[in-house]
């Protein structure tokens, strides 16, 4: 799908929303908030600017933004969990302005987390600008993936298979998906206009996932901490824009 330049205004509209509710749900994050209260920050932020919430009763989803803590990798269901000092937190948010939509997320650390959890939060989001910076017109799709699988496993850590990135548009998922590794071909090429989010997802262990009775959460298999960092991206002629940003 190729945006037109009006489209792309809209989505840069949702993406400010989207950052807003980052740099809000950030300013919130300290021991002893619940995933609960960081929900209804975002839910405040999305009623400020008049947006709506692409999460809100997706499938039945029951909140504007997944908190995954800990070994929780992504679609984590905001609730009682009390942040602790030392936890890490990933929170994934979206909004939808004019029927366009933004999808990002990032991970923070609680207090003071160990070395092991910072190094992962530093090289996932390092990993994500990786990914970003290949994303030129005529470059093919799928080098994404593998600048991401690069950064992650030269640091001894595992790239999430079973959950991709994806396009975006007037839906939250749209085709194609963007993997986080190599899936062993090139993909097709991008061209200006293109928009996509990329959202690599590392552990600090195997790759293997595990989804809870709830039917949304989903944790590493081994119990090793993960983090997860996202952002909706642009292909122009210029090199990549990001359109989450303030």
């Amino acid at each position: 799908m190729i945006r037109t330049q009006e489209e792309i205004s809209k989505m840069r509209k949702a993406g400010r929303v989207v950052a807003e509710i980052h740099d809000k749900t950030r300013n919130a994050i300290r021991p002893g908030v619940t995933t609960f209260e960081l929900d209804k920050v975002a839910r405040d932020v999305i009623e400020k600017r008049g947006a709506r919430s692409n999460f809100l009763n997706y499938h039945g989803f029951p909140a504007v933004i997944c908190t995954s803590p800990n070994s929780m990798i992504v679609h984590g269901i905001p609730g009682e969990y009390r942040l602790e000092d030392g936890d890490i937190i990933s929170i994934d948010a979206g909004a939808i302005v004019e029927g366009y939509h933004g999808d990002a997320a990032y991970t923070a650390a609680v207090g003071k987390v160990s070395k092991v959890a910072q190094r992962l939060i530093d090289v996932t989001e390092r990993s994500l600008y990786a990914g970003i910076d290949v994303m030129w017109p005529g470059k093919h799709l799928h080098e994404i993936g593998r600048a991401v699988q690069e950064v992650a496993e030269k640091e001894g850590f595992s790239v999430v298979r079973e959950y991709v990135g994806h396009g975006i548009g007037t839906a939250m998922h749209e085709p194609p998906n963007v993997p986080n590794y190599w899936p062993g071909s090139p993909g097709p090429k991008m061209r200006s206009g293109n928009v996509f989010a990329v959202e690599p997802m590392v552990n600090a262990g195997g790759p293997d996932t595990l989804q809870l009775t709830d039917g949304w959460s989903v944790v590493t298999k081994d119990g090793a901490l993960s983090a997860h960092f996202e952002h909706t991206i642009v292909v122009t002629d210029d090199g990549p824009e990001i359109l989450t940003v303030v």
